[in-house]
């Protein structure tokens, strides 16, 4: 569609319906060693290279069921996590290729305003931790690693850029140092900042809420968001004390309930029904809550559900 308005207008006269789980449904392809970059297997980002196929279908799943916006496949594209698989070197040219193909989806599209979010992982590193193997890292090497990323997406024409699924606050500040300089070489588009919480409403190294909000969102960040870890439930009162600050608007992609471990796997049991009755109370509930979507666990019935949930309560 031609002449869409901007990602932040949209946001703020329509919720905004993310997309669901990437991991999950790459593994519904039954993925073997040489499905994958130099038979890396796991190597899940490095599948635009291989079989862009899958990830394309994937990507128009969601779109099929009413998704306003998907993520692109770079959830571990950072330059750290690339140089895991020999590809620190190309994370601008890996980073740009994802973001095009999910880009080319989208313009299969036309009925409505669609949106390509730069997606943008954890380093694999705790930077303010004192463990000898996660905290020795330098803050400028986390810093790039995000800047090369944020280039390459935003290079590849994404309608805005996604810190997510971050345990460490300190790495969420340097992700956004990184990308805003990104912005600098490039262009500038809207930056969504994602923290992920524990059913007691704390990171990973034991920031609250309260101050992992305060901590980034005079940073010029766009939207403060809560994904992955729990399902909608636990995350409600970290939302409400959110939703009282009337600063930022909120993002809330919540996991598909919280895992349970069966033979050594996490699976997901909320229903698509019951996620999105959660979602739509928040809507209803909070209005600073603008967009909406599913992480670990959810699948294009989530989002199907979702979408029908937003379009009758607005």
């Amino acid at each position: 569609m031609t002449n869409k308005r901007p990602f932040l207008d949209a946001m703020r006269n329509n919720i905004l319906l993310f997309d669901g789980a990437m991991g999950t449904e790459i593994q519904k392809f039954d993925p073997k060693p040489e499905d994958f970059p130099d038979g890396k297997d796991g190597f899940n980002d490095g599948l635009v290279l291989t079989r862009p196929e899958w990830i394309k279908k994937i990507h128009r799943s969601y779109l099929e069921v009413g998704a306003d916006c998907i993520e692109t496949n770079s959830f571990g594209s950072n330059k750290i996590k690339l140089a895991e698989y020999g590809y620190g070197d190309k994370t601008i040219e890996m980073n740009k290729k994802i973001a095009e193909l999910a880009c080319s989806v989208v313009a299969e599209f036309s009925d409505k305003p669609r949106y390509v979010i730069g997606s943008m992982g954890p380093t694999g590193f705790l930077p303010s931790s004192n463990d000898p193997d996660l905290g020795q890292i330098s803050l400028d090497e986390i810093k790039e690693a995000y800047s090369l990323q944020a280039e390459g997406l935003i290079q590849g024409g994404v309608d805005a850029l996604l810190i997510e699924t971050s345990q460490d606050i300190l790495e969420v500040k340097l992700a956004i140092e990184g990308a805003q300089q990104a912005m600098t070489k490039t262009k500038k588009v809207p930056l969504i900042a994602n923290v992920t919480l524990d059913q007691y409403g704390k990171m990973l190294l034991g920031t609250n809420v309260q101050a992992a909000y305060t901590t980034v969102s005079e940073m010029g960040i766009d939207v403060f968001g809560l994904n992955c870890s729990t399902g909608p439930v636990e995350m409600t009162s970290s939302i409400q004390w959110l939703n009282e600050q009337n600063d930022l608007n909120l993002l809330v992609v919540p996991n598909a309930g919280m895992p349970e471990n069966e033979g050594g796997h996490a699976v997901y049991k909320m229903s698509p029904e019951k996620m999105s009755d959660a979602l739509g109370n928040f809507l209803s509930k909070y209005k600073k809550v603008r967009i909406v979507g599913g992480c670990c666990g959810t699948n294009p019935s989530h989002i199907a559900a979702l979408r029908k949930t937003i379009d009758s309560i607005t």
